[in-house]
């Protein structure tokens, strides 16, 4: 009995959690969120309707529709479409009829200009004129000219005993074309004193250039040109000597494969034409130049002198 009476009984406490008032969380705002949003959108539709025309609601209708292709026929087809003014000065909307449009033709700016310029042929279409010819093929020249500077260029770096003579050749497009000019410098010369041959530098120079005068189907001339001094040995004038030189690089460049009838003009201009007008005695007087010549475009069958 003692044992017993000294034991505690045991007591178990149940809470219940009351059913209002606590707390629920933050869901409730998302729901009033939801709630702003689409009232905001239900008022912004009623004003839409109220100050949109008839077209234009029709527009917003067609822009939400499945088909997302307007069948609007002119305008932007949407909300922003707006009106434009026709020929007869009065204002009309989108509606109005637009001509049928066939393929896109592109054309740049040069050959509306050429076609401009051309004459209407028989069957409607138009030819194009002598001038716009003359423009084509001088692009046409030019591009091919700008390629062969390239070219030579490169043939000059891939051949590592001339590449230093990059800087005795001069290259530029002129009213008469390409001229390549190979120039003397100082301790650097193309030829012997008084000598018509060029040295064995000067002569792979012109190997190489010729390797690309030969893809060109333009026909060249070759001029020789000195310094004021007097030439000295067994050439009596300049004249001769530097018409010498002149030949004796077309020899050069002809052994290349290069046909004789691509040879339009070899001259000797001796000093008149001196590079260094202040001082004829420089040695870049000295030089080689060679033109590649714009071509004429050929005459018609018909035509008479």
């Amino acid at each position: 009995m003692t044992s017993a009476t000294n034991q505690r009984p045991i007591i178990i406490k149940k809470i219940k959690k009351g059913g209002g008032g606590g707390h629920h969380g933050g869901a409730w705002k998302v729901a009033y969120a939801d709630f702003v949003t689409a009232m905001m959108a239900f008022f912004l539709l009623m004003w839409l309707i109220n100050t949109t025309s008839p077209e234009q609601r029709r527009g917003i209708a067609e822009f939400f529709a499945p088909a997302s292709v307007s069948r609007v026929s002119s305008g932007a087809g949407g909300l922003l479409e707006g009106t434009s003014f026709a020929e007869e000065g009065v204002r009309h909307g989108h509606s109005a009829p637009v001509a049928p449009a066939s393929e896109p033709q592109y054309t740049s700016n040069a050959a509306s200009e050429e076609a401009s310029d051309g004459q209407s042929s028989p069957g409607g279409e138009q030819s194009p004129s002598a001038e716009a010819l003359n423009r084509a093929r001088t692009l046409r020249e030019n591009a091919d000219f700008t390629r062969a500077e390239m070219a030579i260029r490169q043939a000059m770096n891939d051949m590592p005993d001339i590449a230093e003579l990059s800087r005795n050749v001069i290259m530029e497009q002129t009213p008469d074309g390409l001229r390549i000019q190979i120039i003397d410098q100082e301790g650097r010369s193309m030829f012997n004193p008084g000598d018509a041959a060029p040295n064995d530098r000067a002569r792979r120079l012109l190997v190489a250039i010729s390797g690309v005068l030969q893809q060109l189907p333009n026909r060249m001339t070759i001029s020789g040109h000195t310094d004021g001094s007097q030439p000295g040995g067994r050439y009596a004038s300049n004249f001769e000597l530097s018409a010498a030189r002149a030949n004796e690089a077309r020899r050069i460049i002809a052994a290349q494969g290069i046909p004789s009838e691509r040879f339009y003009e070899v001259a000797g201009r001796a000093d008149s034409e001196p590079m260094f007008i202040d001082d004829p005695s420089l040695p870049g007087n000295r030089r080689i130049a060679i033109t590649l010549l714009r071509e004429a475009p050929p005459l018609p069958t018909d035509h008479s002198l």
